[in-house]
């Protein structure tokens, strides 16, 4: 009869021989991203429904039929769908506001309501950031993050969270430095970092990649709007 260890040890060696593509796959992914966005001159509606389907969700499928790895479409779960909505409608909003107080102190002056819902691409751009919540979470949070942690069990949370953080912000910065000055991208590196980290805790406790996406729809509109 083997013994326990020996098992656990085999189990271990399945794993990994189970996500051994999982690291060519993300570098083979990120180059082509790069020259994507690097040679590409789409409408960004382009960009975040065909462009991201591309190289964000046809990789996960791929992925997901050759190993097998099924924990990625249980956190888009429809039983998950209506509480997660919600949740992140309360978070997100939560965000907002600690952002709005934020920039209220850096820059004083009154703060006066505005219906930007009444504006004419309100509704136009909140449907193009819940694209990009969507495929974003997706592929770093429902792809990365699982994989991660199916592969890495031994180590720590917190270093599981700063891997997912570290490859989410790699995967986003050749557009902060096509888009903004090197200083004021280093300020966008550090806010995607730290919201990065923000995500991948929520995850870690939800599983639910729809608290994710709309999470990350309001924080894409309040940049947007305020930023």
């Amino acid at each position: 009869m083997p013994s326990k260890k020996r098992t656990t040890t085999k189990r271990q060696q399945n794993k990994k021989q189970k996500h051994r593509l999982f690291w060519p796959l993300l570098l083979v992914v990120f180059i082509l991203w790069v020259l994507y966005r690097a040679l590409s001159s789409f409408s960004v509606f382009f960009d975040e429904l065909v462009g991201k389907s591309i190289f964000f969700a046809l990789p996960v499928l791929i992925y997901l039929s050759i190993s097998g790895f099924s924990a990625t479409m249980d956190t888009f779960s429809y039983k998950k769908l209506k509480k997660g909505l919600l949740l992140g409608l309360i978070i997100g909003g939560i965000l907002g506001f600690a952002l709005l107080i934020t920039k209220a102190f850096i820059n004083p002056g009154p703060i006066q309501a505005q219906a930007f819902y009444l504006a004419d691409d309100f509704w136009w751009e909140l449907f193009l950031a819940t694209l990009t919540g969507f495929f974003e979470s997706l592929f770093f949070f429902s792809f990365v993050m699982l994989v991660i942690e199916d592969r890495y069990k031994k180590w720590p949370l917190v270093a599981q969270i700063i891997l997912v953080a570290l490859i989410f912000l790699i995967f986003h910065l050749p557009n902060l430095f096509l888009r903004f000055s090197l200083e004021t991208a280093y300020v966008h590196a550090i806010l995607l970092f730290a919201f990065a980290i923000g995500q991948a805790l929520i995850f870690y406790v939800q599983r639910n990649a729809y608290t994710l996406l709309m999470t990350q729809a309001i924080w894409g509109m309040i940049l947007l709007v305020h930023f």
